[in-house]
């Protein structure tokens, strides 16, 4: 039986691929178009990987190798909130690497309370896809289970700022022009950083 790909990697970054629940389902996903991600082997899992597991994938690479750790998988992190701080506290703690966690900012739905303080002193940056302007655009492009998943989701990146060093937005440039600068204006509102990512990357 071929191993699960618990770990990947992207040029000098190590991607860390903790589950395959997803609570939206976007219409660019990368899920939609293949098994893996920038030539890693399957990102499916046939279960989900235990910490204790996660830690001995991190024996087998080097870590000063990569600038940075990404949690980023077939599905989104925070859907193991617990697990993933525990992880970035581990790395954090044996290897120093910078952290980065992606995320559809949908942590506090999923888990029914606040956790962005989790992520406090083991995450550096948080990217949270913002992927439109206003909640109409993003239900329609994100699909998430709730209605009020586009509040929610500007409401963690908010909290976010009190715990991590860097919080920034994300839109995918599939979506207009017009909806980028709607999403540039609103991320400059609240006092984050936005990133226009090409589909590709």
């Amino acid at each position: 039986m071929k191993a699960m790909t618990i770990l990947y990697t992207v040029g000098d970054k190590l991607y860390v691929n903790l589950t395959n629940k997803c609570p939206c389902r976007c219409t660019f996903c990368i899920r939609n178009n293949g098994d893996g991600a920038y030539g890693s082997d399957s990102l499916w899992l046939e279960r989900e990987p235990t910490v204790d597991e996660v830690k001995t994938e991190f024996g087998k690479y080097d870590l000063s190798q990569f600038t940075e750790v990404v949690f980023c998988g077939y599905g989104e992190p925070m859907e193991r909130a617990e697990e993933l701080a525990e992880i970035a506290g581990f790395v954090k703690e044996n290897y120093g690497t910078k952290i980065r966690l992606n995320t559809n900012g949908l942590g506090d739905k999923i888990n029914g309370r606040p956790v962005a303080q989790l992520l406090e002193g083991v995450i550096d940056i948080v990217s949270v896809s913002l992927n439109s302007c206003d909640r109409e655009k993003y239900n329609a492009v994100t699909r998430p289970k709730w209605d009020d998943a586009f509040e929610a989701m500007l409401d963690f990146a908010s909290e976010c700022k009190k715990y991590v060093p860097k919080v920034m937005f994300t839109v995918v440039d599939v979506i207009s022009q017009e909806e980028i600068d709607g999403s540039r204006a609103l991320a400059e509102k609240l006092g984050i950083e936005l990133r226009v990512r090409k589909y590709d990357c």
